[in-house]
């Protein structure tokens, strides 16, 4: 069973950064693929980034040049740099990790409040 905790939420005015982490445990060799989602109210959850075991990575179009995604070295901890936030990017950030047998385990989540 895999545990996806995430960290470094807050609120930041309009221009800020944050950097959220999460780290994985249980099951954490057979990582396939990580990934940060969001959500706002009455929205569906939409994909942010992901980032393969091999280091690919992908972002949505309306992070791409603001939002960074990488893996700590240990494997098990995905950030998320997210820069140049626009109030827009408010929103409750969840981590996501996919294992090689498709499985698929989420965070609990973690707000992020950008101030205009």
């Amino acid at each position: 069973q895999v545990q996806l905790v995430e960290s470094g939420g807050g609120v930041v005015q309009a221009g800020g950064s944050l950097r959220l982490s999460c780290v994985a445990s249980g099951g954490i060799f057979s990582i396939d693929r990580m990934a940060w989602y969001r959500q706002t109210p009455g929205k569906q959850r939409e994909l942010v980034a992901t980032i393969t075991s091999g280091g690919t990575t992908n972002y949505a179009d309306s992070v791409k040049g603001r939002f960074s995604i990488s893996r700590g070295n240990a494997k098990n901890t995905v950030y998320l740099q997210m820069n140049s936030l626009i109030p827009d990017d408010t929103a409750i950030y969840y981590c996501n990790t996919r294992l090689s047998d498709l499985s698929i385990y989420w965070g609990r989540g973690t707000q992020v409040t950008v101030s205009s």
